[in-house]
């Protein structure tokens, strides 16, 4: 069912701090009127006129600001328009956001991932914004016949100081509408920001409270039919035949197909990982119904190839690291030389198992292919490469596919792959009608897609004097190695070298909340640590030492880290933590790491309550540059912290005979409630510089600090996630 702007913005008004009323992307009784309780008064406008392909203003002042980037909890959705309006200064109470669809003409990187939707945009944002208020001055400058520069804005009015004049926006909307667009304009300065730096709550969470439709699971449209999938077992298996005579019989079921979402000739792009391209669909008009019909399927497997993942992943990266022979990466002054005269050499090992996304929403999407269109509605992190590969596999141009993102429950990278979406409109096309794929918890655990298995083997030489003399790093993969070789300490120490080895696997893997970083960071700061306690040093102390030597006289030219702010952070957070102060019963760890174009460094205090350890508080000190909204901004921090916790401690995906041993929460272990910090504590570094990545970057530091303060709790270092596993850990 088409729906136009008009009606879509009449069940998507919003108020009151940005909380959005109303909101359903679907099918909701329209509101002309907010809530008395959440904004009186505020009325949706008959008449809109669009400045632009991110705002358009109402004749009664309220705007509309288009969010265009996927909102995977990140809480984009209220930082982006943010900016437009700081730019625009428009009054947030009178603004309504509105999610974008797909729309590669109005918008760039329509993407989550990477950390980059602010840092990608934020100049883009800006100049939105104050173009438009440009165009609102000039419409309002040839209405009252006075020079613009003798007006000024604020909160959506436009002021005329020497005759005491104010307009509301909507009075000059629809003449600012035919102004020409500047080529240039002048931006704010960021100390005049009023919007930008305030805590605003997430237009969404009203709904959210409440449990209305925002999330790609709520999709409901007419005729539509629901579908689920059964692949392999295993991964190097295929579907070698396929009796769905009984599945058929069953009340509910109209279609049981076989797809292929890799037709012959086919490209791939980099976001079509897929470990089962051919699977059997399951098509009928409930849910439950289609489950049952799923279970009476008869499908005999066979093997394709071997099955790689049924061997011991440890034990081959650790072979590969001793014996093989990588690509070495950089290589700083001689290090075989200088571990011949080093006083002390110290060598660890540190590995990490597959993991998966676990995303709190299983994968969806809705499709409804007809002979000329394809319109999908869902939650996808990447839908400009969806539109692509669609567009290869339909044989339809791109003009002709319609994406309109949801909100996504959780994402940490599994949904910037687009199979499910792919899936879902090929049974669509098959069974013409408009159809909901739906993944079981148990479909998507086992399918793949999953974070790297790693290991990586440190080693440092010490003179006399404890001096860091010599690092070795080398660091292999299933697939792909976890080095980022002109990372710090890159720089740091006259003779480093870092080696690549990236091992073959038929495991389909991605990215995984800061891909690489989520494991390096751990290994490293884990390492520096012991080496820190081997040079009779403060773990604080030592690393700073090593900075001022980046600082002043770092060793060689690419090193990819700014020192200076990489110091400033881990000063901060040794203030912030009273860090060197003696607290009975409490056990400190620290580290520090930069990814994603921010510093993080973090304490964590570790207590030991009958006989278990317990993390008690973290202290995390970060220079993102300007933070646009900080409430949103400690939310993400936060759950990078406890998503970190959790996963080094407790998660792991193994395998027998290539099938998945984990497929479900009951045996995949996360985080629970009272295992997260008791208290969390943020420091950000204010420097006006503009803003970097903030949704991954607290993830990958807090592992080593957790891992170095069970240390001081146990006495047992930790080289093996997940740390549970470690023998001695919990006495």
């Amino acid at each position: 069912m088409h729906k136009d702007r008009r009606s879509f913005l009449k069940v998507s008004a919003a108020a009151g701090g940005g909380m959005m009323i109303g909101f359903n992307f679907f099918a909701c009784k329209a509101e002309s009127k907010i809530p008395d309780f959440i904004a009186p008064d505020l009325q949706i406008p008959e008449k809109w006129n669009k400045l632009n392909g991110f705002l358009s203003i109402g004749e009664n002042g309220v705007v509309t600001i288009m969010s265009p980037n996927p909102e995977i909890g990140q809480n984009v959705k209220t930082a982006m328009p943010m900016i437009v309006a700081e730019e625009l200064d428009a009054d947030w109470d009178r603004v309504i956001v509105e999610q974008a669809g797909l729309d590669t003409e109005n918008y760039t990187r329509q993407i989550a991932g990477g950390s980059g939707s602010i840092r990608e945009s934020w100049k883009e944002l800006r100049e939105t914004g104050a173009k438009a208020r440009y165009m609102l001055l000039s419409a309002a400058s040839a209405k009252l016949g006075v020079p613009m520069e003798e007006l000024t804005t604020e909160k959506g009015k436009i002021y005329h100081k020497a005759t005491d004049t104010v307009i509301d926006y909507g009075e000059v909307a629809t003449a600012a509408a035919s102004v020409e667009v500047p080529e240039e304009v002048a931006l704010k300065d960021p100390k005049d920001f009023t919007l930008i730096g305030s805590n605003v709550r997430n237009v969404d969470g009203f709904n959210i409270v409440q449990g209305k439709p925002l999330f790609g699971l709520d999709v409901m449209e007419e005729g539509m039919k629901i579908a689920m999938i059964a692949h392999p077992p295993a991964f190097g298996m295929k579907i070698k035949t396929l009796d769905d005579s009984a599945a058929k019989a069953m009340s509910g079921i109209s279609d049981v197909i076989r797809i292929n979402v890799e037709p012959e000739g086919w490209n791939p792009q980099w976001s079509d990982v897929n470990a089962y391209p051919e699977v059997v669909a399951v098509v009928g008009e409930s849910t439950w119904q289609v489950m049952k019909a799923k279970k009476a399927l008869k499908i005999e497997w066979e093997k394709e190839s071997e099955l790689e993942s049924s061997l011991d992943h440890e034990a081959t990266m650790r072979e590969a690291l001793s014996t093989g022979k990588g690509e070495v990466a950089r290589t700083d002054g001689d290090p075989d030389a200088a571990f011949a005269k080093a006083h002390q050499v110290i060598e660890k090992s540190y590995s990490a198992p597959f993991l998966a996304h676990n995303t709190m929403e299983p994968m969806n999407f809705y499709a409804n292919v007809t002979a000329d269109r394809a319109e999908l509605k869902g939650p996808i992190q990447t839908p400009m490469f969806l539109e692509g590969t669609l567009a290869g596999v339909l044989g339809m141009p791109k003009e002709n596919i319609s994406i309109m993102m949801t909100r996504m429950g959780g994402g940490f990278g599994r949904r910037l792959y687009g199979h499910f979406g792919t899936e879902a409109a090929l049974i669509s096309k098959a069974v013409k009608a408009p159809v909901k794929l739906v993944y079981t918890r148990e479909d998507d655990m086992t399918q793949g897609t999953y974070r790297p298995a790693y290991m990586t083997t440190y080693k440092a030489g010490l003179d006399k004097e404890g001096n860091l003399t010599a690092l070795q790093i080398k660091g292999a993969g299933l697939p792909g190695s976890p080095l980022w070789a002109d990372r710090y300490p890159a720089g740091t120490v006259d003779n480093y070298q870092a080696t690549n080895f990236s091992l073959n696997t038929n495991i389909s893997t991605g990215a995984w909340r800061a891909p690489k970083s989520n494991f390096i960071a751990v290994a490293e700061q884990s390492f520096l640590d012991e080496v820190a306690e081997a040079a009779g040093k403060d773990p604080i102390d030592f690393r700073l030492e090593l900075f001022d030597r980046a600082k002043n006289n770092p060793v060689g030219e690419k090193n990819d880290y700014d020192a200076e702010r990489y110091a400033g952070v881990i000063e901060l957070v040794k203030e912030k933590s009273g860090w060197g102060s003696n607290k009975p019963g409490v056990h400190r760890g620290f580290s520090a790491y930069y990814c994603h174009s921010t510093y993080v460094a973090q304490v964590l205090d570790v207590v030991v309550k009958d006989g278990q350890p317990k993390v008690e508080k973290v202290y995390c000190a970060v220079d993102c540059g300007i933070v646009v909204n900080p409430e949103g901004a400690r939310n993400q921090l936060e759950g990078g912290i406890v998503d970190g916790i959790g996963h080094f401690m407790y998660s792991a995906l193994s395998f027998k005979d290539g099938v998945p041993q984990e497929s479900n929460f009951d045996k995949y272990r996360l985080i629970r409630h009272e295992e997260a910090p008791e208290a969390i504590e943020i420091f950000f570094v204010d420097n006006g510089i503009d803003p970097t990545g903030l949704g991954e970057p607290s993830l990958p530091p807090i592992g080593a600090a957790l891992a170095n303060a069970l240390y001081k709790a146990t006495g047992t270092r930790l080289y093996n996630q997940p740390f549970i596993k470690e023998e001695g850990l919990l006495g």
